[in-house]
């Protein structure tokens, strides 16, 4: 990137299981702890009760074979999990473990967009026709604005017959991650810009490709650059492929009363990229979403104008209490009080990051299957209130 300018083995069978999860699953989707991140020393359990939620959400039939939930505050970390990483061996989830964050990944590319805003190699006007005058002419009026805020009414291409017929055929096919929009250019636009929220995957990778067009830098090498190395994730990337960093947390299809099936290493990351691509660990997410949510990657007025609400506008899947969308980042407006961060569901995994709006407090929050309003919908009702009082706990604790 340019110098900124100044500014503040063979593949397994795919049955007809798999197969139906997978086709669901392309709609929605698709080191040592420093001694400030240790978990708070040994003694009482502060937790016990969210423990105790854990535990029976893992026993919940269609619920995650292991759960994990960091929170932090300004004076350490506590660890709460429940079940198992891996099925095969016993093993307990751990801070440290590699997973897909899904749909998090949304957030590292706001994470990546605004950062240049501020660097002023883009602007939030900055339309498609302007940056990426490859795509369909009808598209060229959508804004950088309007793909963080999911207003652009771009086509979601992971819904297009023609890729979830690919994925289908070939879960680990190598797709070209910087032509995946050409899936929907024969499509119009689902409405006109700025009218109405409709969450896209599209949005993000286009997101993408307006970041490499505008610094001539692989958007790879812009995660770490702006990213990464900022906050100090060591454990995050974005592959190409399907396998999973070792150590890791196994993802399942849960689907009673067939056993658990392992669903880690199945879908190429290549076909979500970044709008869902990224591999990191609990331990590297606390750090991002504390830096993220509390705006530490860019300027004041950039801050504000991410802060834009638009209210009942939700995250994929829906965060705890009252959701409304800011620009690649959501307000969580819980009964205890409010949190800014970012959701995420695929195959195996569901996410929720989550922090104060200062950054000081935060919670991580990792399941082992996907859970999500057209798949489970009684199982997201009852993890989101378990994720709210997550959320009381982490506002209310004082040690």
């Amino acid at each position: 990137m340019p110098k900124p300018a100044p500014s503040s083995p063979c593949r397994p069978p795919l049955g007809p299981r798999l197969g139906a999860a997978l086709a669901v699953a392309a709609c929605l989707t698709l080191l040592s702890p420093t001694a400030a991140d240790a978990a708070a020393p040994p003694g009482p359990h502060p937790h016990a009760a969210l423990q105790q939620q854990l535990e029976e959400l893992v026993r919940t039939p269609g619920g995650p074979p292991g759960v994990i939930a960091v929170l932090r505050d300004g004076r350490g970390s506590r660890v709460v999990r429940a079940g198992v990483a891996d099925l095969a061996t016993g093993r307990r989830p751990a801070p440290g473990d590699h997973m897909r964050i899904a749909s998090a990944a949304k957030a590292f590319s706001g994470a990546v967009a605004l950062s240049l805003v501020d660097r002023r190699y883009l602007s939030l006007d900055d339309t498609l026709g302007e940056r990426l005058p490859r795509l369909p002419r009808a598209w060229g009026a959508v804004t950088l604005r309007q793909l963080l805020h999911h207003t652009s009414g771009l086509p979601d291409f992971s819904r297009s017959p023609r890729f979830m017929q690919t994925v289908i055929a070939d879960p680990r096919h190598r797709f070209d991650s910087r032509r995946l929009l050409d899936y929907v250019a024969d499509q119009p636009l689902r409405f006109r810009p700025g009218t109405r929220y409709q969450y896209s995957n599209s949005d993000n990778i286009a997101v993408a490709l307006m970041a490499e067009a505008a610094t001539g830098t692989r958007y790879e090498r812009l995660l770490e650059q702006l990213v990464y190395r900022p906050l100090g994730l060591r454990d995050t990337s974005l592959p190409q492929g399907h396998r999973m960093p070792r150590p890791y947390l196994h993802g399942y299809d849960v689907s009673p009363p067939a056993p658990p099936e392992d669903v880690s290493e199945v879908l190429s990351m290549s076909g979500v990229w970044a709008s869902g691509g990224i591999v990191s660990t609990p331990r590297d997410m606390t750090r991002f979403v504390r830096g993220y949510a509390g705006g530490r990657l860019y300027g004041r007025h950039l801050v504000r104008e991410q802060r834009r609400w638009i209210p009942g506008a939700a995250s994929e899947p829906a965060g705890p209490g009252r959701n409304a969308a800011g620009l690649a980042l959501f307000r969580y407006t819980t009964r205890c009080g409010v949190v800014l961060g970012h959701t995420g569901n695929t195959l195996g995994y569901t996410q929720l990051i989550a922090a104060t709006p200062d950054g000081r407090r935060s919670l991580t929050f990792s399941a082992t299957t996907q859970i999500n309003q057209a798949m489970k919908p009684a199982l997201l009702q009852k993890l989101r209130a378990v994720q709210e009082n997550f959320v009381c706990a982490l506002l209310r604790h004082r040690r």
